[in-house]
């Protein structure tokens, strides 16, 4: 059960995915993502697209992508707008897609490199999303891997640009360098003293925003919160990631200070009551996952737990939501099989970790 998503001939792949690589600043940092958000001319923006409209920029966009330039970037056809509503729905617990994007079925188009750090999504709610997503805070290496996929879609493509505004796009806040890059943090010590709203009040005002753990407009789950840019306009994509580096660092510190202030019994007892119930647990809900591991990973950094890494950590928080458990069993499951199918998937993996 602890695999990646299997596709829709049934096949399972078996490649490291980008979150199953080790990375700096591991126990707070999960993972830097780095967004493009390009539009075409000749096309509307999406919100005015006709489904005629939007399947002919999903096979315009398909044909480029067949060339021999990304090829060399290990793009391929994801299937998505044939993947079942599971399969798709593996996907955002992944991180790799929108809860939006995927609700648009069989009129959007997904490629990506079998680690899923580098990707295109065609009928976003731009006309192309260029994405890379790495461990940790790789924001530099991210920035160049879009970049280089920009560049080849600049070549073979009319974008939509207008000199004094940039890169046209869909909603005015992505104009100019339609870059969004953000750090997805593990937070839990910041959560619970409760001055996580005056930090958000604070980085706003530096063109910085704090979300929850799918982006703008979800809650966050785990304590597992992302840190992204606001401002795209009037700023360089290289400033744009400086900036918003400088700032996660800031907040890592900040949780660090925290997290070496409560170390003691009842934090102790605490974690290793969350791992008894992962350990045990018949039945157990994605909420219930996500708030023990959360415990699991604070007593992995904090030495109260040792025979677990922050890998095996994140295949569990990422591969062991519903949808993707209904996608590797190859059906729509109920509620109480999807309990009962976790539980005893995150029983074995942890036994069986060995600090793997």
């Amino acid at each position: 059960m602890n695999g990646p998503v299997k596709q829709e001939n049934n096949r399972e792949e078996n490649f490291i995915k980008w979150y199953e690589v080790p990375s700096k600043e591991q126990a707070i940092a999960i993972s830097g993502r780095l967004r493009l958000a390009r539009n075409l001319r000749g096309f509307p923006f999406e919100n005015r697209m006709s489904n005629d409209q939007k399947l002919a920029l999903s096979a315009k966009i398909a044909e480029t992508m067949k060339s021999e330039e990304f090829e060399a970037l290990g793009l391929k056809n994801m299937g998505f707008e044939k993947m079942e509503a599971y399969s798709r729905g593996a996907l955002v617990e992944q991180h790799l897609v929108s809860p939006e994007f995927a609700q648009n079925g069989r009129y959007s188009a997904l490629f990506s490199t079998a680690d899923n750090s580098l990707s295109v999504m065609a009928n976003e709610e731009d006309h192309i999303r260029i994405q890379a997503l790495l461990p940790g805070i790789e924001l530099e290496k991210g920035l160049e891997a879009v970049n280089a996929a920009d560049n080849i879609f600049d070549a073979k493509l009319a974008y939509a640009f207008d000199e004094k505004l940039g890169f046209l796009t869909e909603c005015p806040t992505n104009l100019g360098t339609g870059l969004r890059a953000s750090v997805m943090l593990h937070l839990p010590m910041l959560e619970s003293s409760g001055v996580l709203p005056r930090i958000s009040g604070n980085i706003s005002k530096l063109g910085l925003t704090i979300r929850g753990t799918y982006g703008e407009g979800t809650k966050a789950k785990g304590s597992f919160y992302q840190i992204s840019n606001q401002v795209t306009l009037g700023i360089s994509e290289e400033n744009a990631v400086k900036n918003l580096k400088a700032m996660v660092s800031q907040i890592i510190f900040q949780e660090r200070a925290l997290r070496d202030g409560i170390k003691g019994r009842s934090l102790e007892d605490k974690i290793c009551r969350a791992y008894g119930i992962l350990t045990n647990a018949r039945l157990l809900s994605g909420d219930e996952l996500m708030e023990t591991l959360s415990l699991i990973r604070l007593g992995l950094d904090c030495r109260y737990i040792s025979d677990i890494s922050y890998v095996t950590l994140n295949r569990l928080a990422f591969t062991m939501g519903g949808a993707n458990i209904s996608a590797v069993a190859g059906r729509e499951l109920s509620g109480d099989e999807r309990d009962f199918m976790r539980a005893k998937a995150v029983r074995e993996t942890l036994l069986n970790a060995g600090g793997n």
